[in-house]
């Protein structure tokens, strides 16, 4: 028997558009939808930490009379989204995932929730996120961890993880992230959907709130969708320079919906099973190094990288938590000590980088950025495994990797892929390609030059199109 409203909710969001400007499908009917399939599903994953059932109905009825009354509509008119709770929306609570911030109503929105409200999207609510986005999983003091839709014993990944499987799921269309160590591709990897993290500053940060310009080296917004088309249209949305934003790009904006429909016969592929550092689990490592062969049958070449990372994860980790430090310092005050394990830990450690440490940090970004530079020479992407592990349980992280201790530890250890691409700005996403013995979904991580979110669409729509995803449906759905 067929499912209608389940088909509408797993439909990728370039259809659901257009049957939404067809008069197919009203955005009142398929918000209701997203919204019936939060109440009966939701309880099972924590995806969601606020629903706005009002704001989204008030919404989509809005977007239904615009369709009815023949307006211009905008490129996410009606159709549903997720919105990271990390990222301030007016009048809607905020958490950034904190216990410090449980109660907090923003005064205005911040850059991406304008463009995709501003898109004619229709907002479903608030996604669960990590306390400030500090962790590779999904947990903070606020409720239940975010579970992975495939098996709920396991992690969605993080700092994205409500948003990865909220698109999972089907418990929205489209769903937006972040990504400062890796945070939209972990998910994406460890719950099986598209995730790109764009050029760093190609999607404005600026948070709402007007405050001194601090430099941003890592953290960078960007979608999570159940395809590659469908993250090209929420890019196209989401990109261009903000003023606001100290670190936008001033430049103009690709396009990055033609760039699906290129051809990538040709292309130079370059495959590093681990970035010449780090361990893999071997399972995973057999099936990114088989799906990594799609490729040649797409027309490319494929050779393998001599990429020799040596200890990536330490001028990350000074860049990274300064700027944690610098934004939440206040909090290693607080009498109440609302902070988790692991983000009074990454502020501590801020706390502590010394400014020579600093620019010695900045001096090995210098060096990385030249290495992957020289790869760049050679080759148009450059792929490796996401993640080096399927997702694991919710309670306990991997203690060995690939027959290794995890560096620096079992809490940070498992996202030796990611991290570098945030440290040197370029683009990157993960694609799945596969499910281990257990069921639990494996990313192919595809890596792009600096500014070329065009060449990385267009090898994700290629690999899309012969080894296709959307099709799976996970246990909880």
């Amino acid at each position: 028997m067929v499912d209608i409203d389940k088909d509408l909710a797993f439909a990728p969001a370039t259809e659901l558009k257009e049957l939404i400007a067809n008069r197919e499908v009203s955005p009142v009917e398929i918000t209701q939808i997203y919204l019936d399939r939060i109440d009966s599903l939701d309880h099972q994953l924590n995806s969601y930490l606020t629903v706005t059932y009002d704001i989204a109905l008030e919404s989509a009825k809005k977007a239904e009379k615009a369709v009815i009354d023949g307006e211009k509509l905008g490129p996410l008119h009606g159709v549903p989204i997720s919105i990271k709770d990390l990222q301030m929306t007016k009048g809607v609570k905020t958490t950034g995932g904190s216990f410090a911030y449980k109660d907090r109503v923003p005064d205005a929105d911040c850059a991406v929730v304008e463009r995709v409200l501003a898109a004619g999207a229709i907002m479903l609510g608030k996604t669960n996120t990590p306390e400030f986005g500090l962790l590779g999983a999904n947990e903070n003091k606020l409720g239940e961890p975010c579970r992975n839709p495939w098996n709920i014993e396991r992690t969605s990944g993080g700092s994205s993880g409500g948003a990865a499987a909220s698109v999972v799921a089907g418990l929205t269309s489209l769903a937006t992230g972040g990504d400062g160590g890796g945070s939209i591709r972990i998910p994406a990897s460890f719950s099986g959907t598209y995730g790109i993290k764009p050029t760093q500053g190609r999607v404005s940060s600026f948070t709402g709130v007007n405050t001194p310009a601090a430099v941003n080296y890592t953290s960078q917004q960007g979608p999570l969708t159940r395809t590659v088309r469908d993250s090209a249209l929420m890019l196209q949305v989401l990109a261009g320079f903000d003023p606001r934003d100290p670190g936008s790009l001033n430049s103009s904006v690709p396009n990055f919906i033609e760039a699906v429909e290129k051809g990538v016969s040709g292309f130079r592929v370059g495959w590093t099973p681990d970035f010449g550092y780090t361990p893999v689990d071997s399972e995973v490592a057999e099936i990114t190094e088989e799906a990594v062969k799609a490729f040649l049958e797409l027309g490319c070449t494929v050779d393998q990288s001599t990429l020799k990372l040596e200890t990536p994860f330490d001028p990350w980790l000074s860049i990274f938590t300064t700027s944690a430090f610098v934004s939440n310092g206040h909090l290693l005050d607080d009498p109440t000590d609302p902070l988790t394990w692991y983000g009074k830990w990454a502020i501590e450690n801020g706390s502590e980088v010394t400014a020579t440490e600093y620019v010695k940090a900045l001096g090995m970004r210098g060096r990385m950025i030249n290495q992957f530079l020289d790869e760049f020479k050679k080759f148009d992407v450059l792929i490796s495994p996401t993640m080096p592990t399927t997702a694991f349980s919710t309670d306990l992280y991997p203690q060995k990797i690939g027959g290794h201790d995890p560096y620096p530890n079992p809490e940070w250890g498992f996202v030796p892929f990611t991290h570098p691409i945030n440290t040197i700005g370029f683009t990157a996403a993960s694609i799945p390609c596969g499910f281990d013995s257990e069921g639990m979904p494996v990313g192919l991580h595809i890596v792009g030059r600096y500014g070329d979110e065009e060449t990385v669409l267009a090898v994700s729509a290629a690999f899309e199109s012969i080894r296709p995803w959307i099709q799976h449906r996970p246990v909880v759905s």
